[in-house]
């Protein structure tokens, strides 16, 4: 791989920069890790090789075909490039002993760290996972859905709009859209779109984004700041830009020495953490934590009328498998729960964002019946009294792809389809015959082998 020398001859004054066993390093495979669900823990990938600084990461001798894996569509595992698994080494420290935590997720898609973060974080907290682009925000909606929690929403906004809410948030990630020059291993044909403009532009646009969205993050409060490029224009120059900006600390974290991990600072005695793919097993990647000194105004809830409907509870409650939640409309066709604590952050948000995704979804009512949505069926927070079948593998990929699953003698009703205990979708037995609910664009169009 003919790396760029630009940015070659840049990184010769970065701490840990070896550019022999870089070049080296750059045409070698990348290596395949996952993540795994641990609220869906079936026991996958138990013998692999555990990524250090994540306890739920483990490496994979090979690409697997993960779509044709229906364990994967369930949400039992997800993903992710082992490296910027460091959120769960990062955030483990800053979340000891804290519950109740507001947290956004401001660049999401396509929902890596979001997944991350929702295994971490206690019942009482919400995750707020953001994706500007719909198109992007529509991936970020269906893996959280697969992650299965009811305490993590989606919203899809500007970061401005999100800067309205004043010293709302405790913790901001902040995974800023960048060159991309750490992941070339896994996508040699972002090289062709590297350039030095492209670097100025992008460390240009970082600030901006984080110039909007501190506002809404409260004193006291944590920012962390990430990207997959190498260059410093996107990394140590961003952090002291915000040391010059804001009041700010920088966050210090425990590192082993054997994980390869490359503390450096900065010319404003700022901290950050490079990731060399020579000296890890995992991709470039960046990443710094930084705590927010200054008054941040914080937002005044507002009285409000719940929006809890009873006859909505008295039809669906059935789903939940308790009754910790209110239930509500969120649009023309369909209801959803929320954790009862959960409502009045509604309240704030709805006034400053679009809310694509807002607790449970449920369904809707019809005529003799309630008509679920496919949400429940991958939702920890689902009863597990609802009725279902448990499909093979030849069963599910059917399923998945909304084909005839070849299953006789059903009950007549709606049942959860599910492999090795976990969820993928809904079918409504009609006795000599099923309809697949599963949703259009969660079909699998390839082929099964």
């Amino acid at each position: 791989m003919l790396l760029p020398e630009i940015l070659l001859s840049e990184l010769q004054g970065v701490k840990g920069f070896n550019e022999t066993a870089f070049l080296a390093a750059h045409d070698q495979s990348a290596p395949v890790s996952v993540r795994l669900n641990p609220a869906k823990d079936i026991g996958l990938f138990a013998a692999k090789e555990k990524v250090a600084w994540c306890g739920n990461g483990v490496y994979l001798n090979e690409r697997p075909v993960f779509t044709l894996d229906p364990s994967y569509h369930a949400g039992a595992y997800y993903v992710q490039e082992a490296s910027s698994m460091f959120l769960a080494h990062m955030l483990g420290g800053i979340l000891t002993g804290k519950e109740g935590l507001r947290v956004l997720d401001l660049c999401a898609a396509p929902g890596g760290k979001s997944t991350l973060i929702a295994s971490l974080l206690d019942r009482e907290s919400l995750l707020i996972s953001n994706e500007v682009i719909r198109t992007r925000a529509s991936i970020l909606d269906e893996n959280m859905t697969r992650w299965g929690h009811m305490n993590t929403w989606v919203t899809s906004n500007d970061p401005r709009d999100l800067g309205r809410l004043h010293g709302y948030f405790d913790i901001i990630i902040v995974d800023a859209p960048c060159s991309g020059s750490g992941l070339w291993r896994k996508d040699p044909r972002a090289l062709d779109e590297w350039s030095e403009a492209n670097v100025q532009m992008c460390g240009e646009r970082q600030q901006r984004i984080l110039t909007d969205v501190w506002p809404s993050l409260k004193q006291g409060g944590v920012l962390i700041y990430a990207t997959c490029s190498y260059s410093p224009q996107e990394d140590e120059d961003v952090l002291d830009w915000l040391a010059g900006a804001y009041d700010v600390a920088p966050l210090s974290i425990t590192l082993e020495e054997e994980w390869g991990i490359v503390a450096v600072s900065t010319a404003k005695g700022m901290t950050g953490y490079r990731f060399f793919p020579d000296k890890v097993r995992g991709e470039g990647f960046f990443i710094a934590a930084v705590q927010k000194n200054e008054e941040a105004e914080g937002l005044r809830p507002e009285r409000f009328k719940t929006g809890h409907d009873k006859k909505i509870q008295q039809q669906a409650g059935y789903l939940l498998r308790d009754g910790d939640a209110v239930f509500i409309q969120t649009d023309k066709e369909s209801y959803s729960a929320l954790l009862r604590q959960h409502e009045p952050d509604l309240q704030i948000l709805k006034r400053a964002v679009y809310m694509r995704k807002t607790g449970l979804k449920l369904g809707m009512p019809a005529a003799k019946e309630w008509l679920p949505e496919h949400e429940v069926a991958l939702s920890i927070d689902a009863s597990q009294a609802l009725p279902f079948i448990d499909a093979d593998r030849e069963q599910a990929l059917k399923f998945l792809k909304r084909e005839e699953m070849g299953i006789a003698g059903l009950p007549k009703g709606w049942q959860i389809v599910k492999h090795k205990g976990l969820g993928l979708g809904w079918i409504k037995s009609l006795g000599n015959r099923s309809n697949n609910y599963l949703p259009k664009q969660w079909r699998i169009r390839m082929e099964i082998e």
